[in-house]
């Protein structure tokens, strides 16, 4: 079986993030990292369009979802883009990464993973 793997790397986004109250009244930046799984036999046999998980439509969700949404937490914001992977019948694992850039003075980000598989 071919287990197709797809990243997208460092979708930079922004969104209403956080519990303070500046952070709940200014959109912050978000830079987010998938990682999704799907079986790709027939895909890889045929070559037809049909039969491959179409990225695009799962990364305008989590573009809408990002920059429509207001999260006190990353771990509700990770859990929102995970599950946008995962309803699409074809992945059985994804796994998402969102960084805070400049949430904490002395470090370049603050990020929180969470993964799922079928």
């Amino acid at each position: 079986m071919a287990n197709a793997i797809i990243n997208v790397t460092n979708l930079r986004l922004r969104t209403f993030i956080g519990f303070n109250q500046e952070e709940r009244e200014k959109k912050q930046d978000v830079v987010i990292n998938l990682e999704i799984h799907y079986p790709a036999d027939d895909a890889c046999k045929n070559d037809e369009v049909e039969q491959a998980l179409n990225y695009k439509v799962i990364t305008k969700e989590v573009i809408s979802l990002v920059e429509q949404g207001h999260f006190l937490l990353l771990e509700k914001l990770v859990a929102e883009i995970l599950a946008v992977c995962h309803t699409h019948p074809s992945v059985h694992y994804a796994k998402a990464r969102v960084d805070k850039p400049h949430a904490l003075r002395f470090a370049d980000s603050v990020s929180l993973t969470l993964d799922w598989a079928k």
